[in-house]
């Protein structure tokens, strides 16, 4: 993009400032500056006039049953087969959402560096990728597998990766790209400045994920290997099992769209997310938006209705992702605090002082016309690292990690 094409663009968003201390930036900056403008989604500006709370209603909830372990254990030679099958045949990936820093934990370094060993060095990646190559061993076939980064932890993820020589996965299966971006504005819509040459940018989030693999090429990439199934992990759950033939066969076998792993809660008040239907459809709800009527709410069998959590584990199919896409996934708007520039100077708030803008994976589920809640064995499978200590903590994962024989 040129001074003049970034000019016009502007000019036509009253966001002209960006271009400011243009005069003043070397010509690798200013080229910098440039592309994150020609990067911009200018179109999620429009909903900065309807203010944070536009996007805070909810249709008419009721439960969606999940697929419990019982059943799962009558089924599980048939579905096991069946998902094996779709590996074997080359219609499986993996996608790691891997985009986070270890702020929380009290590293620099992007999350999934972060050493968990005790006894030994035992990285978050490490355990992922060891999960995942426990499939590949049994199937005899590799697991692409795809890998989304971000801006700010691209290259040191990479690098790590290559120097540990991606523990033991071939390389040739391994493919990177970066999350799309959005920008952070002020309550009137005015994009931030983080630098003179710098737009204050921040990750779509995570329902930005299927645009990113589209825009970065790497769908096309899926595809052209044949792959029809995607499954889609986080980075901070060291126990849970990546490209699992059992919940891949039971996708398929109920002709599900897409299929969610869960786990039953501890409590009714558990700070998860829960699966449910919504205006009829499936989605999932935010344990802050479970009004006390739906945590009392119980099914035929006395339990409580709403009483499986989502792990951040789900599997797509490509072919229904591709049409749905067709429809406005919704972008949601959220108050936070941004540093910027103000008359050249970095201002840190201490208060939230505008926006950022982020998707949802619970509306990319909302849009499909199935799902199947499966649930899974809360300590084999749920080990989420959130905090350096206490609940969903270093310390908790590291107890279930030695819980599941797991040398740390």
């Amino acid at each position: 993009m040129t001074y003049d094409e970034a000019y016009s663009l502007l000019e036509q968003y009253d966001q002209l400032h960006l271009l400011e201390y243009y005069e003043k930036l070397s010509a690798g900056e200013r080229e910098k500056l440039l592309e994150q403008i020609a990067n911009i989604d200018f179109s999620v500006l429009t909903i900065c006039k309807q203010g944070h709370q536009s996007n805070t209603s909810r249709g008419v909830i009721q439960p969606l049953a999940a697929m419990q372990l019982s059943l799962i254990e009558q089924h599980k030679e048939e579905y096991t087969q069946l998902g094996m099958q779709a590996i074997k045949q080359g219609k499986v990936a993996a996608l790691l959402l891997a985009g986070g820093m270890g702020t929380r934990l009290g590293s620099d370094a992007p999350k999934g560096m972060y050493n968990i060993g005790v006894t030994k060095e035992v990285y978050i990646f490490e355990r992922l990728i060891c999960n995942l190559l426990d499939v590949v061993k049994q199937a005899g076939v590799w697991i692409p597998l795809f890998i989304m980064t971000s801006d700010k932890n691209h290259q040191a993820t990479v690098t790590f990766l290559k120097e540990k020589d991606f523990f033991g996965y071939r390389e040739e299966e391994v493919t990177f790209f970066m999350q799309d971006m959005a920008p952070a504005t002020d309550y009137q819509g005015k994009i931030y400045l983080e630098d003179k040459g710098c737009i204050s940018m921040s990750p779509n989030g995570n329902g930005g994920w299927f645009s990113s693999m589209i825009r970065s090429g790497a769908l096309k990439k899926a595809t052209d290997k044949g792959v029809e199934w995607i499954n889609l992990f986080a980075v901070d759950n060291v126990l849970q099992r990546i490209a699992d033939p059992c919940f891949i066969g039971a996708t398929i076998a109920t002709k599900s769209a897409v299929g969610a792993k869960v786990v039953k809660k501890v409590a009714p008040d558990e700070k998860v997310g829960v699966m449910c239907l919504e205006d009829g459809k499936p989605t999932i709800i935010e344990y802050y938006e479970l009004t006390e009527e739906l945590m009392n709410e119980t099914d035929e069998a006395g339990d409580p209705a709403y009483n499986f959590g989502v792990i951040l584990n789900y599997l797509f199919r490509i072919e229904d992702l591709q049409n749905s896409t067709k429809l406005e996934i919704p972008v949601h708007i959220v108050e936070k605090k941004i540093s910027h520039l103000e008359k050249g100077v970095l201002i840190k708030p201490e208060k939230p002082n505008g926006y950022k803008f982020e998707t949802l994976v619970l509306d990319m589920i909302h849009l499909a016309d199935s799902c199947l809640p499966y649930e899974v064995v809360r300590d084999y499978e749920f080990a989420p690292i959130k905090n350096k200590e206490g609940v969903d903590s270093v310390e908790s994962a590291r107890i279930l990690c030695e819980k599941n024989k797991i040398t740390l």
